[in-house]
């Protein structure tokens, strides 16, 4: 190779270095000024339900302590697959972020045939912010009282009983599959078009249990329209103190749902790390604890709050739900 083609290639290559050099100079300015305009949060699901209520509740603090305000978009469809792959396609701006679920970045990974996007890589992870557990609840005349009693019932019923969900592949009828794995129950399942309908049917004795959101189980059993057997969390709910966890009684089951968020793919480092402190600026705002608490969701602490540790966590729930997933025969195309 002659002296004149190597200078050629050492120039292009100087030159390539310092274009990548100036483009991260222009990178580093975009995040120390972010954010200049109001943000999008992206809630998948419908209006009105417990994951807005959420979106709205941190939309409006985080976007006090950023200085631009937050505009909550509900895109529905799929799961929450819909909005979240909008997020997923974003430009890595910073300014589009998802707030995800055990259903938008796990479930849904295995319970669709063809996922539209990967959420362990098409997402930069932000922070994890809170759970909200399921609670193991019963039609308030099952002659049960206990975990063990429910489950011994059950398999002595298994022809005649049924359980309701808010629909096939739904994160309540994950959760009550994920216990009939764990206790070997085999019982059919009736899925509902929302959680409403399906909680109508076991206060009318039409079904004969649901794991339903806390948030949502939590008014029922307080009016005993229905009998609570087990919380689905390791530690017992400030919400619910007097309902043991399945854990207590001997039987080793967590589901909850969870929520996250999760900017797109590429975004600096300096903007995730800013979102990330809006994020806890949030969660240590009492206003917003108390709201969070008294509907029975719970945040999580300060070390589970990292992006590290997020990217871990949603790995770990992709593969803890593809069992019970598969177990059911649960699939969306």
């Amino acid at each position: 190779m002659n002296s004149s083609v190597v200078r050629y290639r050492v120039s292009l290559a100087r030159a390539a270095l310092l274009v990548a050099f100036h483009l991260g100079l222009v990178a580093t300015a975009h995040a120390a000024d972010w954010p200049t305009h109001p943000l999008t949060m992206i809630n998948p699901f419908a209006a009105g339900g417990p994951n807005d209520v959420v979106a709205r509740l941190f939309a409006q603090r985080m976007g006090e302590v950023l200085g631009q305000p937050i505009i909550v978009e509900n895109i529905g469809g799929a799961g929450g697959m819909n909005g979240a792959d909008r997020v997923a396609k974003a430009a890595p701006d910073g300014y589009t972020f998802l707030q995800g679920t055990v259903g938008t970045q796990a479930q849904n990974q295995t319970l669709f045939k063809k996922p539209a996007y990967n959420s362990t890589t098409d997402f930069a992870p932000v922070a994890l912010i809170l759970e909200a557990p399921l609670v193991l609840i019963a039609r308030k005349d099952l002659p049960v009282n206990d975990m063990k009693q429910f489950v011994a019932y059950a398999k002595a019923h298994k022809d005649s009983m049924q359980f309701a969900s808010a629909g096939t592949g739904s994160a309540i009828h994950l959760g009550c599959a994920l216990v009939n794995l764990v206790t070997g129950l085999d019982v059919v399942h009736v899925p509902f078009r929302g959680a409403n309908p399906a909680m109508q049917d076991l206060i009318g004795g039409r079904v004969d249990y649901l794991c339903d959101i806390i948030t949502s189980a939590k008014p029922q059993i307080d009016a005993g329209s229905v009998k609570p057997i087990a919380v689905l969390t390791k530690e017992r709910s400030a919400a619910l103190p007097d309902v043991p966890t399945a854990i207590e009684q001997g039987f080793d089951v967590e589901a909850y749902t969870w929520n996250a968020f999760f900017l797109p793919k590429g975004t600096p480092e300096p903007i995730v790390q800013k979102l990330r402190q809006a994020t806890l600026a949030a969660m240590k705002t009492p206003a917003v604890r108390e709201k969070l608490e008294a509907a029975g969701l719970q945040l999580v602490a300060d070390d589970r709050t990292t992006p590290e540790y997020l990217a871990s966590f949603v790995q770990s729930e992709i593969v803890k739900w593809a069992a019970p997933i598969k177990a059911s025969g649960a699939s969306s195309e």
